[in-house]
């Protein structure tokens, strides 16, 4: 009996925190297989997070393995489709399916995390779009290279990187198609935090168990808010507060925190996700 491989796209657990490996060597290209695995990695992480799961994952983190983040897709996939029965609807289908992975992954109620050692090209820089941090080594580069093929990026990166840099900005990425630079993508808001390259792995695994050891549903009513008022505007977000922020006062985690302050001063309390 042959031994089986690890799956392309995997969760490992690292405390509080869910890690999303990508591991496809030698380039971590996105096939039909590892666009499976991470719809269904990203399936289980709805479980993982959800509030009332005892054992819930209170922060993300995506990482890849080897010298790349991710080369992009395996562009033989394109060509079965773009040369197969039906390319406009299963073209169509398959972009609908992606933007659901962005999605789920952007509506998660913990905060996401995306670790780029490397270059990190298409449907990995889309992902890492759609997650709320986006924390690059020294040496990362990011690109949507899609027009080397006629597409334009169709997994959330264009509007995402509207939201983020600015539309002037994500149109000359996109029609250029060249690579970027960490510290040019950070000038332009796309990546949060340049960190140096020597202990690149480790320095984003503290900062998501840091997020994770927050005050958990604190942290999914600030998702809220910024979401509205992206999509909606700042009054949107007005809005929701009475909800969203009224609740808070019925957790475990504000009502400790705010005896810790009175009792011990700022900063020394500890938070439980509830």
């Amino acid at each position: 009996m042959t031994e089986q491989s690890a799956p392309p796209v995997r969760i490992e657990r690292d405390g509080d925190v869910a890690v999303v490996v990508l591991d496809n060597p030698p380039l971590n290209l996105f096939t039909p297989a590892v666009f499976q695995a991470l719809d269904a990695a990203v399936g289980e992480l709805v479980a993982l997070t959800d509030p009332q799961r005892a054992d819930r994952a209170r922060a993300v983190l995506f990482e890849a393995r080897g010298k790349v983040v991710s080369g992009g897709v395996d562009v033989t996939f394109f060509r079965d489709i773009a040369e197969g029965p039906e390319p406009e609807a299963r073209g169509g289908e398959l972009w609908a399916q992606l933007l659901r992975v962005a999605q789920t992954v952007e509506d998660l109620p913990v905060p996401t995390v995306f670790a780029a050692h490397g270059l990190t090209l298409t449907a990995a820089f889309e992902l890492s779009l759609a997650c709320d941090i986006l924390l690059a080594a020294e040496k990362a580069s990011f690109g949507l290279v899609e027009i080397v093929v006629g597409l334009t990026p169709s997994m959330g990166g264009p509007q995402r990187l509207a939201e983020r840099a600015g539309p002037a900005r994500a149109r000359e990425l996109v029609f250029t198609g060249e690579r970027y630079p960490a510290a040019v993508l950070e000038r332009w808001n796309v990546v949060n935090r340049v960190l140096p390259d020597d202990g690149f792995a480790e320095a984003a695994r503290a900062y998501a168990r840091q997020v994770a050891a927050g005050p958990t549903l604190a942290h999914a009513a600030t998702k809220q808010l910024v979401a509205a008022t992206v999509r909606q505007g700042a009054r949107a977000a007005d809005a929701l507060v009475p909800e969203v922020s009224g609740a808070l006062f019925g957790t475990e985690d504000l009502r400790g925190a705010v005896r810790s302050f009175l009792t011990e001063g700022p900063g020394k309390a500890t938070y439980s996700g509830r």
